[in-house]
């Protein structure tokens, strides 16, 4: 499977990552040790940082857009403003994971499973969904990012496959779909912090997870394949996130663990978020 990404170094508060033939510097707050190769991150195409506000060194040394291929997945990436790049790396693992489990899990079941991305963002996990064979419901509330991640499934030869395209609330969404009776055999979450709704409706993950964890709890089929959850919000630990799941789910298994960050053997893996996920086994 091709994988055009890996990290490079990190420390002094910064990580260096390959992105295809671009090599970027950018934040990362918990690499706080001293970097492994100091002369590496002269290599770097453009740095950003946010000293003062939002900045990018080198930004026009950059394509305004290029694609690479993340775990068998091809991405649109281009470098925003905020320093994001339409890609969350950590995930990647992740992405493997949900393909082969729907893959299986389609095999066992004998008919075609039905798969629900909430706080979706490009698309990375709907399009191995996708590619297991799932049929899809992709929701974000932005709708640039919507529209980012159906680039992104063009370019994955994705464009006519089940994708139920989404802009809206999360937590008005799955209302409604429990109004209309519409069920899912697995489901990912990854709520922000902080974000608005397709109408400026607030959510912040402290007052607002449980509510839209009991809402997951009720779109799921009678026999579902799992829940994942993941996070990038300080405190949400691997077992908190696990001890969420639990509150949900009699039986099964619950794993939970970090996302990470990792490149060739002998560099440091950066862990970049956590995740747990409940398994109908």
């Amino acid at each position: 499977m091709k994988n055009e990404y890996e990290l490079l170094d990190s420390g002094n508060g910064m990580k260096l990552e390959r992105f295809g033939d671009e090599v970027l510097e950018r934040p990362c707050a918990q690499a706080v040790w001293v970097p492994q190769s100091p002369t590496l991150w002269e290599t770097a195409s453009a740095r950003f940082d946010r000293i003062g506000g939002h900045n990018w060194a080198g930004r026009g040394n950059l394509s305004s857009a290029w694609n690479v291929e993340i775990n068998g997945v091809v991405m649109k990436l281009s470098a925003t403003d905020f320093g994001h790049l339409g890609v969350f790396p950590e995930t990647r693992e992740l992405w493997a994971w949900i393909r082969a489990t729907l893959k299986a899990a389609t095999v066992k079941k004998g008919r075609t499973l039905r798969f629900l991305n909430l706080f979706a963002y490009s698309g990375g996990a709907t399009l191995a969904a996708a590619q297991a064979g799932a049929e899809c419901c992709h929701l974000d509330a932005s709708k640039g990012m919507v529209e980012w991640a159906r680039e992104n499934a063009a370019l994955n030869n994705l464009q006519d496959a089940p994708i139920r395209w989404i802009v809206d609330d999360v937590i008005k969404f799955l209302n409604r779909e429990v109004k209309r009776g519409n069920q899912y055999d697995a489901v990912l979450l990854d709520p922000p912090s902080f974000g608005r709704g397709k109408k400026g409706e607030l959510y912040k993950i402290e007052e607002s997870l449980m509510t839209t964890l009991d809402l997951v709890n009720q779109v799921l089929t009678d026999d579902p394949s799992f829940v994942l959850l993941t996070s990038h919000t300080p405190g949400f630990s691997p077992i908190v996130l696990s001890n969420l799941l639990r509150q949900y789910h009699d039986g099964g298994a619950v794993e939970c663990g970090e996302m990470l960050l990792s490149g060739k053997p002998g560099v440091m893996d950066l862990p970049n978020g956590n995740w747990a996920r409940w398994i109908n086994k």
